[in-house]
C-alpha cells in the first residue's frame, strides 16, 4: 500500500462561494482536481449556461480536473415522495456538465422517508435508484451513494442492497464524518461496504444527534486515519475530497462571517497531506 499515491481534493464551496476563491483554494494546496457542489450559492445543475460556460473556462485554464459532481439526487433536503420527474431532469442535466468537465462521478443519496411503510420505502427508493443507474450508465457515469440521508444512509446491508440494485454503474461514497450526527462510526461499516466505495469525503468531529462540532482530520472521533488504512490495504485507489464543515456550510445556508474559508480550507487540507504522510511511514516503514 502506498498512501502517498492517492488523489486528494476538496468540495470547492466548503473553501469559498464563487468558483475563482475555490480555484485559488485547491491551487495553493497543490492538488490537481476540485469537487464542485455549487458556485456562488446556485447548485451545479441549476447555473445558467453563460454561468456554467464561466466555471468550465475557468477550471481549464488552472489546469483543474473535476473528481466529482455534487447532485441533490435523493439528499436530506427532499423526501421520497418528492416528484422523481426533477432527479431524472438533474441528472441529465449533469450528464452533459460531467462531459464537459471530464468527470464520470455524480453524488447521490437515498431519499428520507415521509410517511411510506418500511416495504413500500425500500421498494420505492430501490426502483428510484435502479432507473437513475440505467440512465447514468448510458450516460458514461457512475452515481456514488454517500453514507448521508435516506434508506441507505448508515445500514451497510442497506447499502449493499442499494449497488446490487444499481448494478455496475452505482458505488458508494463514503464520508467518514457523517455519522457523527447519527449514532455511528463510519469505520465500523467498511468491513461490508468497503470493495462497493469509490470516494471518499474527510469529515471529523464529535458529538452527536443535537450537536455536532467539526474538528480538523485526526482530531475528532472519527478515525479518519483508521478508515483511509483500511481502505488503501484493500486497493482503494479512488479520490479522497475535504469537506472541512468548519465555518462555512453552504448546503446549509450557514456561514461564520468573521471566517477565512480559503485560509482554513488550506490549513484543514495540510493536515490531512500530514495524516496521509504518517499513515504512509508507517504502513510502509512497518513493511521493511
Amino acid at each position: 500500500m502506498r498512501a502517498d499515491r492517492i488523489r486528494l481534493s476538496g468540495i470547492g464551496d466548503e473553501a469559498a462561494p464563487g468558483i475563482d476563491r475555490q480555484i485559488a483554494a485547491v491551487t495553493r494546496l497543490g492538488w490537481d482536481s476540485v469537487e464542485l457542489r455549487s458556485v456562488d450559492g446556485t447548485a451545479l445543475a441549476d447555473l445558467d449556461e453563460a454561468a456554467f460556460a464561466a466555471v468550465a473556462d475557468r477550471l481549464a485554464a488552472a489546469g483543474l480536473g473535476v473528481c466529482c459532481v455534487d447532485s441533490r439526487i435523493g439528499n436530506w433536503a427532499g423526501t421520497v415522495r418528492d416528484p422523481f420527474e426533477d432527479d431524472l431532469a438533474e441528472l441529465d442535466r449533469l450528464a452533459e456538465r460531467c462531459a464537459t468537465l471530464g468527470t464520470r462521478l455524480v453524488r447521490i443519496m437515498s431519499y428520507p422517508n415521509s410517511g411510506l411503510s418500511e416495504e413500500s420505502w425500500e421498494r420505492e427508493v430501490l426502483g428510484r435508484v435502479e432507473r437513475l443507474a440505467r440512465r447514468a450508465e448510458r450516460a458514461g457515469l457512475v452515481l456514488v451513494h454517500e453514507n448521508c440521508a435516506g434508506w441507505a444512509a448508515s445500514d451497510p446491508a442497506r447499502m449493499v442492497r442499494l449497488v446490487e440494485a444499481g448494478g455496475p454503474a452505482l458505488r458508494l461514497l463514503l464520508d467518514v464524518g457523517n455519522g457523527i450526527a447519527h449514532g455511528y462510526r463510519a469505520h465500523d461499516l467498511l468491513p461490508r461496504i468497503a470493495p462497493y466505495v469509490a470516494h471518499v469525503h474527510i469529515k471529523d468531529g464529535t458529538g452527536d444527534s443535537e450537536e455536532q462540532r467539526y474538528s480538523l482530520p485526526g482530531e475528532g472521533d472519527c478515525r479518519v486515519a483508521d478508515c483511509l488504512r483500511y481502505l488503501l490495504e484493500r486497493g482503494y485507489r479512488g479520490t479522497v475530497s475535504i469537506e472541512p464543515h468548519l465555518d462555512i456550510r453552504p448546503h446549509e445556508g450557514w456561514a461564520d462571517p468573521s471566517g477565512d474559508y480559503v485560509e482554513q480550507f488550506v490549513a484543514y487540507g495540510r493536515r490531512l497531506e500530514e495524516l496521509v504522510g504518517a499513515l504512509d511511514t508507517a504502513v510502509n516503514g512497518a513493511a521493511t
